[in-house]
Parts: C-alpha cells; sequence; structure tokens
C-alpha cells in the first residue's frame, strides 16, 4: 500500500489537538502512555538535571514537554510539528509553565536544520514511524546525536515492529485487543486503517543498533509492551 505524505498526515493531526491534550491518558490509542511519558521524562531528568534547552519532535499538543516541565524548571522549549493547530496548543499549555523561550517550528525533522550542539534533551513522541526508508532513519538520527551537547539524551517513545513475523502477529494481537476494550471493535479498525496508511515502524533491535551506528555512546531500553516500547541514548 502507498503511505500517506506528510502534508495528508498532517491533515488528521489537525483535526485531533483535543485527543493529545490530556496528560493522563496521553496518547490513547497507545499501550502504557501514561507510564511512558513518565519514563520518558524522568530518564531525561536524571541524565541531565541541569539541563536548560529541551527539542520535542512531533510535540503535539505538548504533553511530554509538560511533563518534563514538572521535573526540570525553567527549560527553554523548542517545539517542533508538522500541524499549527498543534503547535499553538503546545504553545498556549506550555508558557505558563516555564520562565524559559519558546520556540515553535512547523516543520518535517527531515528537512529542518535543528543545528549542532544546541539541545540538551531531544525528545520524539510516536512520530519517527512515519520516517520511511533505512536512509532516512539514519539521517534523522544522525542530525539528531548532532543537534545535542555532549553528554545530551535523546528519548524516544513509539510504535515499533518486530523482526520475527510470528511475535509481530502476537504482539498486534495484543494492541488489537486493548483497542477494543477501549473504544470497541470499530475503534481498533479504524486505528489499525490508519496505522497501515501512515506508518512504517521499525524494530526497537533497528533502531537500538542505528542510535549506536550514528555515534551515541550509551543506549538504553526503557520499556516494552507489544507493539510500543520507550528506549533512548546519551551522547
Amino acid at each position: 500500500m502507498k503511505k500517506l505524505t506528510p502534508d495528508e498526515i498532517r491533515l488528521r493531526f489537525d483535526k485531533e489537538v483535543e485527543r493529545f491534550s490530556n496528560l493522563e491518558t496521553g496518547q490513547s490509542a497507545a499501550i502504557d502512555s501514561p507510564l511512558q511519558m513518565d519514563l520518558i521524562t524522568s530518564s531525561a531528568q536524571h541524565t541531565n538535571p541541569n539541563a536548560k534547552k529541551v527539542l520535542d519532535i512531533g510535540c503535539g499538543a505538548g504533553n511530554y514537554t509538560i511533563k518534563l516541565l514538572e521535573k526540570i524548571p525553567n527549560l527553554e522549549c523548542t517545539l517542533l510539528d508538522l500541524s499549527m493547530p498543534m503547535l499553538n496548543k503546545a504553545r498556549e499549555r506550555i508558557q505558563p509553565l516555564t520562565l524559559g523561550k519558546i520556540n515553535t517550528i512547523q516543520a518535517d525533522i527531515r528537512e529542518e536544520n535543528i543545528g549542532i550542539e544546541t539541545f540538551d534533551i531531544v525528545m520524539a513522541s510516536a512520530i519517527l514511524h512515519h520516517l520511511r526508508e533505512a536512509v532516512e532513519w539514519e539521517n534523522v538520527f544522525k542530525k539528531i546525536h548532532d543537534s545535542l551537547v555532549v553528554g545530551g539524551s535523546f528519548w524516544i517513545y513509539d510504535l515499533i515492529s518486530h523482526e520475527d513475523s510470528k511475535i509481530q502477529k502476537m504482539s498486534m494481537d495484543v494492541w488489537g485487543d486493548y483497542l477494543t476494550k477501549q473504544g470497541g471493535e470499530s475503534y481498533k479498525n479504524e486505528v489499525f486503517a490508519y496505522k497501515e496508511k501512515e506508518d512504517t515502524p521499525r524494530s526497537m533491535a533497528f533502531q537500538l543498533d542505528l542510535l549506536k551506528t550514528v555515534g551515541f555512546s550509551k543506549v538504553e531500553i526503557l520499556h516494552k509492551n507489544s507493539v510500543f516500547g520507550s528506549f533512548g541514548a546519551i551522547k
């Protein structure tokens, strides 16, 4: 199946701002979303307690940055997303929580220059699975590595695939059962349909190897449940 373009994906997310604005549920279609939000931001806090600047890639309505500001106050926050309504909502929610500057960038991470040794922390939540070919993955991971100061950290929460087809099916079944409990069979079918049209996830093993390949010195696995995982790396 031909996947949707970034502009086509943006149009869907432009209409879903409120669904991504709840700290209690996080991304409700994802298993363990609140737990993984806490794991990502706690790991960033413990790795870089004196951080000054964070980049939130695919920031949505700002949940991850809000949670991070609870742990590390007054960060300068750079928010990057395809969707301007998401960026506007994120700024509105984050502005009262930090004395630091807030920068919003409407862009595709594949195309945006994010600088060299600029950030202490980079987070990417449920966005990297929109990358397509292996060269895109490598280019984006290298760009993120280069944007971090030495000792900086990069934390990922995302939809993942599995390298064994039987494990992939088992994991998709677990996700399907979760979605059915959340909203019934029709909701499961809706989520699976847009996954098929939009997403090209890679395995956690692929991504951990790639993090080392582009230059990160350490990689860490935080959590995995079916087709969702959180993990990261330190420069």
